[in-house]
């Protein structure tokens, strides 16, 4: 069975409540004829205004991070419980908690069992750094990061190869790049959860990702979709992104 593509929107700590608003609002019009799954990650803040926007749609909300604990003394986190009450997905391990906020295998562990027990589809990002890549380590880093993942794992896990290196660079990873690393990505889920959810399980693509390239990444037939960072902030690029991966 064909996986169904996915456009995700990782708005980082960027807009404002009226500014989220209005840009949910006329997205909200956007449909690309049901064929890709949209999800918008805006701020915490802005989750009640996406939800509002979206309800009556096929585009989802996510949360861009979350505690693994349903409550507790934990002063500025987000419980899973809180965040379910908006939205359906949430990106965890993005590169940018790895590198700020000291986040390690351990704490993602426990957030992706949190993750399924309150319903929330959750996007894993791994990627490497420059150096990484320079070392030949490539392979070895994402392993490590993947090595958390089992047979008890969420069905619907989605993962996003974010090559650290391109992320807001400018420079993304070429097609070929993205496809050799995604089709490892795939074998090394084979041996962690099956053949079979590997083959189901869509793999993104972010870093860089504009209208310009999109095409060529969807053409990778390991590539199931962006996750999408500067680009989503517009919404014509965000648009036409999203109109060439459910057209892919």
């Amino acid at each position: 069975m064909p996986r169904r593509p996915i456009s995700a929107a990782n708005w980082k700590m960027h807009k404002r409540s009226a500014e989220a608003a209005q840009f949910c609002k006329a997205l909200a019009q956007l449909d690309p004829d049901g064929e890709a799954d949209i999800v918008i990650a805006p701020g915490f803040l802005q989750l009640p205004a996406a939800a509002a926007a979206f309800a009556a749609t096929r585009i989802r909300v996510a949360a861009q991070n979350m505690h693994h604990a349903d409550n507790g003394a934990f002063t500025g986190e987000v419980s899973p419980a809180q965040a379910a009450e908006f939205a359906d997905w949430v990106i965890l391990g993005h590169s940018e908690r790895r590198q700020y906020f000291c986040e390690d295998e351990i704490a993602l562990e426990a957030k992706l069992a949190a993750a399924e027990q309150h319903g929330l589809t959750p996007i894993l990002c791994i990627g490497e750094t420059q150096a990484e890549r320079d070392e030949g380590r490539t392979d070895a880093v994402l392993n490590r990061q993947l090595a958390i993942l089992g047979p008890d794992s969420p069905d619907d896990l989605v993962i996003a190869y974010e090559p650290v290196w391109a992320i807001g660079s400018g420079e993304p990873a070429t097609p070929e790049t993205a496809q050799q690393t995604a089709a490892a990505i795939r074998a090394k889920l084979a041996e962690l959860i099956g053949p079979e959810r590997a083959g189901a399980s869509r793999i993104l693509y972010g870093g860089s990702v504009k209208p310009a390239n999109i095409a060529d990444f969807m053409a990778c037939p390991d590539v199931d979709g962006a996750l999408i960072g500067g680009a989503s902030l517009d919404l014509d690029d965000f648009s036409a992104i999203t109109r060439a991966i459910a057209a892919a």
